[in-house]
């Protein structure tokens, strides 16, 4: 029996583990502490998804797992070096352009990186190896977390993020019927509830 008694703490320790990374929560203090790190680095961010939208609405609406976040393609490998001396690692499977960095704690930090054409436009490629444009316009987005200004996309660049590409859920139709409600933007009838 005392043979077995290390592996069963071992695998309770895993557990307990896995059941705190499920509940991390990316707070606001942490995302404005993330976003200050990458600033004093040279690295220019944009907020995405909830957390962008959070911003857009000045306020937290709900509580998040992750950030998502738009970079350049050439400050990819700066970012993850900064992040790597916060303890965030490359979770496998991603791409250059699209992968996920992942703590101890089970928090994220969703990447987007995209090239500017001659235009503005960010393009993005897609893990499927499809480009997804983000138009220039999107990128003047400005919002604040707590009372720090951040950029991210805008209300209109949110949307079109939304609307293309995989199936909303419920969350994402309310923080995009919340974008409708303050800023007006139209939204598409599987966006609205």
């Amino acid at each position: 029996m005392s043979g077995r008694a290390p592996s069963v703490l071992k695998f309770a320790a895993a557990l307990r583990a896995a059941a705190e990374r499920e509940m991390a929560e990316m707070t606001s203090t942490a995302v404005i502490e993330l976003l200050h790190l990458f600033e004093s680095a040279g690295v220019e961010v944009w907020l995405d998804g909830g957390w962008g939208v959070d911003a857009l609405l000045e306020v937290q609406t709900r509580p998040h797992k992750d950030v998502d976040i738009v970079v350049r393609l050439s400050d990819a490998p700066r970012l993850c070096e900064v992040l790597s001396l916060r303890a965030f690692s490359v979770r496998p499977a991603g791409t250059r352009s699209s992968f996920v960095l992942e703590n101890l704690s089970g928090l994220e930090v969703d990447v987007h990186a995209v090239t500017f054409d001659e235009s503005g436009n960010g393009v993005y490629r897609m893990q499927s190896g499809i480009d997804w444009i983000y138009p220039a316009a999107g990128f003047v987005g400005k919002g604040s977390i707590s009372g720090v200004p951040v950029r991210c996309l805008s209300p209109e660049a949110q949307v079109l993020g939304h609307a293309e590409g995989y199936l909303p859920t419920a969350k994402d139709v309310s923080d995009m019927e919340k974008l409708r409600s303050r800023f007006g933007v139209e939204l598409p009838p599987h966006l609205r509830r």
